[in-house]
């Protein structure tokens, strides 16, 4: 916890200063260029991975990237993802999945969560993500499996999005962008899903969203 408060004093002294009159502008509102969705998984920084100023994303974040179906209760994902949209006109939304993905793990062997029982009632938003693995990837195992299983779990994540009726509709006029990612820990490498070869392909800049 030291650090932490020695971070807090070390930005107070030395980063808000750098950016202050960014800071300052921020003050008087937020016009974010895009809702990225992904993982609390301590290892994952949005902003560090797409070079982003604050202001840029509006992050929201959770054990295994889930998005709840419109219409499930208390669906606090969804009404900040309803925000982004239709507040602050938000037009890309990203689903970031990741590599070594615990909850992806607690997907593949949901009895390794019988001590965890809110977590598991949580991950039973990935069951649709459980049946796919279980019919198409019986070939892979270990790491192979959980990638699969993190990949496969973003595009079902995309599928609830679209349930939420303001991204219906948008995205019905071409009003709006979903992107499907993958963040590799290991190499620092974003793949993104690309729909016409149904695959995730390195991100480049001309086959995905590109942070500026």
């Amino acid at each position: 916890m030291q650090k932490l408060i020695d971070g807090v004093h070390y930005f107070q002294n030395v980063g808000f200063q750098q950016q202050q009159a960014l800071f300052e502008r921020l003050a008087g509102g937020q016009n974010p260029e895009a809702c990225f969705i992904t993982c609390a998984d301590s290892r994952i920084d949005p902003n560090l991975i797409t070079n982003a100023k604050p202001g840029q994303l509006f992050i929201v974040r959770n054990a295994g990237n889930v998005i709840p179906c419109y219409g499930t209760s208390n669906n606090g994902e969804l009404a900040a993802v309803e925000f982004a949209v239709g507040v602050l006109g938000v037009k890309d939304i990203i689903v970031c999945g990741h590599t070594h993905c615990g909850a992806m793990k607690g997907v593949l062997n949901p009895d390794s969560l019988n001590s965890l029982p809110t977590l598991k009632k949580w991950l039973s938003h990935c069951d649709s993500t459980a049946e796919i693995i279980k019919d198409h990837y019986t070939h892979l195992s270990g790491e192979e499996l959980t990638t699969a299983t993190a990949e496969e779990n973003v595009l079902v994540q995309l599928e609830h999005l679209r349930t939420l009726p303001i991204i219906a509709s948008r995205a019905s006029r071409g009003q709006i962008n979903l992107h499907g990612w993958m963040y590799k820990f290991e190499t620092g490498e974003v793949f993104v899903y690309d729909s016409a070869v149904g695959q995730f392909a390195k991100l480049s800049g001309d086959n995905g969203l590109g942070i500026k």
